[in-house]
């Protein structure tokens, strides 16, 4: 049932918002993965951002989709809950866990990239000032090190931030940007992880069309 309920969403809601609500640049769409285990690891500036990476998978394996969000803003009102546990699919992260919590907090992504799973994940941890690129975390590398075919897809998105900006509640159309990496794997360490990922943030950004001020 959640599987039809989340077909029907994206189909019906998601795809139509982002393809036609919003103007659409996707660049490099060869490198959409289509199936994983694979991290797709994207900027994050507006509430938008999770539903147009949906958008952009085919309707065949958006149910291998799950984006990782945050347990204390998605799961904190009931109904926004079960929306976001079983239409979206959510693997929720508590971003302040508890000792014993830390080491369990991503237990659950390391089950979805064992079931061959696509993740989306924002290393900046929160949505910062639009289109304005915050410290990367590392979570990322410390669950992927522990899966060797595991590659990371790096994602800029450029224009989001004016649609729907943190703090507001009021969609505005407006072009965007969706420039996909190649994807990469194999960090040294997470300090090379970082270096590697802000390396190709900045690459991508420079293939990015819409203009923000």
């Amino acid at each position: 049932m959640a599987r039809i309920l989340r077909v029907l969403f994206i189909l019906l809601f998601v795809k139509p918002l982002v393809f036609i609500g919003l103007g659409l640049n996707i660049i490099n769409r060869q490198n959409l993965p289509m199936k994983g285990p694979v991290v797709v690891a994207a900027n994050h500036n507006s509430h938008l951002d999770t539903l147009v990476l949906l958008a952009l998978f085919p309707i065949s394996i958006i149910h291998k989709v799950r984006p990782v969000a945050a347990a204390d803003y998605f799961l904190s009102n009931p109904i926004v809950a079960w929306l976001s546990l079983n239409v979206i699919g959510i693997i929720p992260i508590r971003r302040t866990p508890s000792k014993e919590q830390k080491e369990a907090i991503f237990d659950e992504c390391h089950k979805a990239l064992e079931q061959g799973d696509i993740l989306i994940i924002f290393p900046e941890g929160s949505r910062g000032e639009p289109e304005v690129m915050s410290g990367l975390k590392k979570g990322i590398y410390h669950l992927v090190k522990d899966h060797p075919q595991c590659s990371v897809v790096p994602v800029v998105m450029r224009g989001l931030g004016a649609s729907l900006p943190k703090g507001t509640a009021i969609f505005v159309p407006f072009n965007w940007d969706v420039v996909l990496g190649d994807s990469v794997n194999d960090f040294a360490n997470a300090a090379e992880f970082v270096e590697v990922m802000q390396d190709q943030y900045q690459q991508l950004s420079e293939q990015c069309i819409v203009q923000v001020e």
